[in-house]
């Protein structure tokens, strides 16, 4: 049974950092892709960033390119999401996600889902 942990969200101002972390279980995660998505109020969850267990073929969101950063650390089974320069658009809860296979971007090909960490960027 997978399980994805997710923790290190809060309130930060604009221009402020957080950094997300997502603890898997359940299972050998080598042959894995992890991604974090967010979903805002109102709005479709919409992908951020994605990164294969082997660390290569990471993606961005235009959204978040420059700014945010998704890394890994296979011996804790953990994955991260440093949010820099962070805007109030940035505002959502932020989900971590896990599929066998390749990084897709397609929440629907994400078979496992955390249970979300609220950010909130105030202006």
């Amino acid at each position: 049974q997978v399980q994805l942990v997710e923790s290190g969200g809060g309130l930060v101002q604009a221009g402020g950092s957080l950094r997300l972390s997502c603890a898997a279980s359940g299972r050998t995660f080598s042959s894995y892709a992890m991604a974090w998505f967010r979903q805002a109020p109102g709005k479709e969850r919409e992908v951020v960033a994605a990164i294969s267990w082997s660390g290569g073929g990471a993606y961005y969101a235009d959204s978040v390119k420059g700014r945010f950063t998704i890394s890994r650390d296979a011996a804790k089974n953990t994955v991260y999401l440093q949010m820099n320069s962070l805007k109030p658009e940035d505002t959502a809860v932020y989900y971590c996600a896990a599929r066998y296979g390749s990084v897709v971007i397609r929440r629907y090909e994400y078979s496992y889902w955390g249970q979300g960490t609220q950010v909130t960027v105030s202006s």
